[in-house]
């Protein structure tokens, strides 16, 4: 059986309006949990998750990375 790998965590704050973005990038950053413009979100570390960060590189800013230990629950 496989172990499971610990995961990092990232943070990642919303810092440019999607006003004139097409509606696939304001999905994305509802996607990702954002509600409002400067709130910061956690996430996993996770392919999924980096292709939607990909997706709108130019909105969004990684603040860190947080190894799974020091994550809060």
């Amino acid at each position: 059986m496989a172990t499971k790998k610990k995961s990092e965590k990232l943070k990642i704050r919303w810092v440019v309006s999607f006003i004139g973005c097409p509606r696939s990038m304001r999905q994305t950053i509802r996607g990702m949990g954002f509600r409002r413009m400067n709130q910061l979100v956690e996430l996993d570390d996770t392919p999924s998750t980096r292709g939607m960060i990909a997706r709108v590189h130019h909105l969004v800013k990684i603040e860190e990375r947080v190894k799974n230990n020091e994550a809060r629950s």
